[in-house]
């Protein structure tokens, strides 16, 4: 419960039904408009006390504390640099580039605690090593950045060299007039072969890095899905489908699927396990989602040509769909 607030301090009072709450947890629950990454900076920071002493993020809270936030979290200024990071590249001209993106590498910086984790193995620093000038419509920090993938989501992404491509390539994903295909592979099994799913998704208020499709004033979105593969094995029932999406919303497909009851594997934000058990034997962990950018459609330019580009599934989503299949029922 809020307390008091007074210039930058604000209190708070852990009442005793969140003992056993991390001090973190507990401060981002208070703190609906504060990122957990920027509570952990604080904290870091000696910027948070638990009855005026300093505490790590990770204290379990009793019941009855006095928590102060005595000041902001000294921010390190986000740059983009240029940094020699191996690329694979799709394609190339003048005027754009596709790019096929490994899971684990941000698009553009980020809200790390560290200037590292912020700053750090980006696509845009990759990009602005291997090709120096880029569209700035997106600002100093999102350079050639015309639309995104999750840090672990794999795939196809265009990246625009100039202003003029940026605007023509971000009118044709307003217009919904560029096609993306994913591939995932999800838990169970669908009742039909396709669908649709339109639900308006929004920001979780109690867990600020999710998305939901419960809350209220969410932004429409659209997703259809193919079921490619089912198949039973000792890990239990998956599905491998294709998914179109007519908007790009932030974890669009992720929080779909999770919201009809079948969760990509390897997404523990939404649902997943990080490992799945089998009947008997050892358990298989992935490391990332089972999500992949396999194909995009778009209308050059410049040129007016119609571009289309294929990724085929990273070795290590073709490697844990094959040991799931080993052991087939």
């Amino acid at each position: 419960m809020l307390c008091a607030m007074e210039a930058d301090i604000q209190e708070f009072v852990a009442s005793e039904d969140v003992a056993g709450t991390r001090l973190d947890q507990f401060l981002v629950a208070q703190l609906p408009d504060v990122s957990r990454a920027r509570v952990q900076q604080l904290i870091e920071q000696g910027k948070v006390l638990v009855n005026d002493r300093t505490a790590k993020a990770s204290m379990k809270l009793r019941g009855g504390e006095m928590i102060a936030i005595v000041g902001p979290a000294d921010q390190v200024p986000l740059r983009a640099m240029a940094e020699d990071i191996p690329l694979e590249i799709v394609y190339e001209d003048k005027d754009l580039a596709v790019v096929n993106k490994p899971a684990g590498m941000m698009v553009h910086a980020g809200a790390g605690a560290t200037e590292d984790e912020r700053n750090r193995g980006t696509l845009v620093n990759a990009l602005l090593h291997r090709f120096q000038k880029l569209s700035e419509v997106g600002g100093e920090l999102r350079p050639g950045i015309v639309h995104r993938l999750d840090r672990n989501t794999s795939g196809l992404i265009v990246i625009a060299k100039n202003d003029v491509s940026h605007r023509k390539l971000a009118e044709q994903f307003s217009s919904r007039e560029i096609s993306k295909q994913y591939v995932a592979l999800v838990y169970g099994w669908f009742k039909e072969k396709t669908g649709t799913i339109k639900a308006a998704i929004s920001r979780d208020m109690v867990r600020r890095t999710r998305m939901t499709v419960r809350g209220s004033g969410g932004r429409p979105a659209v997703s259809h899905y193919k079921v490619v593969k089912q198949f039973e094995s000792e890990y239990g029932k998956f599905s491998l489908v294709e998914v179109k999406i007519e908007t790009g919303r932030t974890h669009q497909i992720r929080v779909h699927l999770s919201s009809i009851g079948h969760p990509i594997v390897g997404d523990t934000l939404y649902g997943a396990a990080e490992a799945i058990k089998p009947k008997r034997g050892e358990a298989l962990s992935l490391g990332r989602q089972f999500l992949h950018a396999a194909k995009l459609e778009f209308m050059h330019p410049k040129t007016k040509k119609a571009l289309k580009f294929e990724a085929a599934l990273p070795e290590e989503l073709d490697e844990f769909l094959a040991k799931l299949e080993k052991g087939l029922a």
